[in-house]
């Protein structure tokens, strides 16, 4: 299934561009601002991706910059006239924070997701019936507990069957894939769903085996982003959701070191494989 170029991924296009573009004229952000008459505040969202830019807005900043190939020019034309609308996820708006949406942004960008989580399976990861019951002790109001399970299977979609597709490699511990979340039938499914994803060739589903031991990371669910042209970038999964990325490349080494440990300790994909047929035999269900 194809889906049409999200409008947050031209912003992003647009803000790699144009920071690049100053930083090669040798302009700060304010003095960029104040030749081309916008407030510097204006400036900052369009370089975060905040903000769509339009053609006119476009071709003044280019102009200041010094950028005339007309082959760049016109890709940034392009992404500046796509650059506004709605997100695929703006109908989700009553059930996602601001963070959250603006990594939603991000993951769509990204060439490679790598994520830990020791105590479910991630949501890109869930069965609907896995999701219902994963959210049920939660007691949202229907619709808005419909509006969550519908975003994720939406998500997930979008992540597995675009042609852009990232390369992606979820380790999950093995309480993970043995709690019963929803009961055996629910978990029988999940797995089958996991075995399923983990055959895929950009899809690498890891177990970190109880044998393990004790291991690097005891610091919750994360995930970590890679981009060919920026910064990679750590979604650290709690309550409010947090990001970072150069801005504190400290944070983000220590998570890169946290996966990579994780990595080598987990079964690899085929042990993975066979340890979670093994569950899903052991359930019982026919």
């Amino acid at each position: 299934m194809m889906h049409q170029i999200d409008p947050s991924l031209n912003r992003r296009k647009l803000r790699l561009a144009l920071r690049r573009a100053r930083e090669q004229a040798r302009l700060s952000q304010r003095e960029a601002a104040e030749r081309v008459e916008w407030s510097p505040s204006k400036l900052i969202r369009v370089e975060t991706g905040t903000v769509g830019v339009s053609v006119s807005d476009l071709r003044a900043l280019l102009s200041l910059y010094g950028v005339t190939d007309p082959e760049r020019v016109a890709g940034l034309e392009q992404a500046a006239r796509g650059s506004k609308g709605p997100s695929w996820w703006s109908g989700y708006h009553e059930v996602i924070t601001p963070q959250f949406a603006q990594y939603l942004g991000y993951e769509g960008a990204a060439d490679s997701l790598h994520t830990y989580h020791p105590i479910v399976v991630p949501g890109h990861l869930q069965t609907r019936a896995y999701a219902e019951a994963l959210l049920s002790p939660r007691h949202l109001e229907e619709n808005m507990f419909r509006r969550v399970v519908d975003l994720r299977m939406e998500r997930q979609q979008r992540m597995f069957d675009d042609s852009s597709r990232p390369v992606s490699v979820f380790v999950l511990d093995e309480a993970a894939v043995r709690r019963q979340v929803g009961g055996k039938r629910v978990l029988e499914e999940q797995l089958r769903f996991l075995l399923d994803l983990g055959s895929r060739p950009e899809v690498s589903v890891r177990v970190l085996p109880f044998e393990a031991g004790a291991h690097y990371s005891t610091l919750g669910s994360f995930v970590l982003l890679g981009f060919p042209d920026d910064d990679d970038l750590l979604y650290l999964e709690h309550a409010a959701g947090s990001m970072t990325g150069g801005e504190d490349m400290r944070l983000l080494a220590r998570y890169q070191e946290c996966f990579q440990a994780i990595t080598d300790m987990a079964l690899d994909e085929s042990e993975s494989a066979n340890l979670i047929s093994r569950i899903q035999q052991d359930l019982g269900v026919r």
